[in-house]
């Protein structure tokens, strides 16, 4: 396993595993894709010897030209913050704590950055109870009330 930054040759695999979860996250074009990785402070992908592309987590800091209501909701309340837009890990790589590892390369990119608080949000209808998992793990705090 080995984590690096994503690069253009990753973006089909990388657009396959978001189709693969789009019933959580919101749906992703390889135009969107660009826009959002050429913003993006963090976007790291996980790969096999065989450079295939298992996981990915794509991450923007404040200031971001993101129409997203999620963004927008941390945008309005925090002056700064690194906001997880999406973190991905492919079916057949689950349970492998790629997830947990790229987790945890944020979390020292934010330490060596100086950037806090890291945000992020995932569905509770219909419950993401994968995401939930691995953001209890980290002890991240849980706002369901939005405010």
């Amino acid at each position: 396993m080995l984590i690096r930054n994503a690069v253009a040759d990753d973006f089909a695999q990388i657009l396959a595993l978001n189709e693969g979860s789009v019933r959580f996250l919101s749906p992703l074009s390889l135009e969107r894709l660009t826009a959002l990785h050429a913003q993006a402070a963090y976007h790291r992908v996980v790969t096999t010897d065989q450079q295939q592309v298992q996981a990915f987590l794509l991450a923007l800091r404040e200031g971001a030209d993101y129409n997203s209501v999620n963004y927008r909701w941390f945008a309005d309340r925090l002056p700064q913050f690194l906001y997880i837009d999406r973190v991905v890990v492919s079916t057949a790589a689950r349970g492998k704590g790629y997830g947990q590892r790229l987790y945890e390369d944020l979390i020292a990119y934010a330490q060596t950055t100086r950037v806090t608080p890291i945000t992020c949000e995932f569905d509770i209808e219909p419950l993401n109870a994968s995401s939930q998992r691995l953001h209890q793990a980290f002890g991240l705090v849980l706002n369901i009330s939005g405010n």
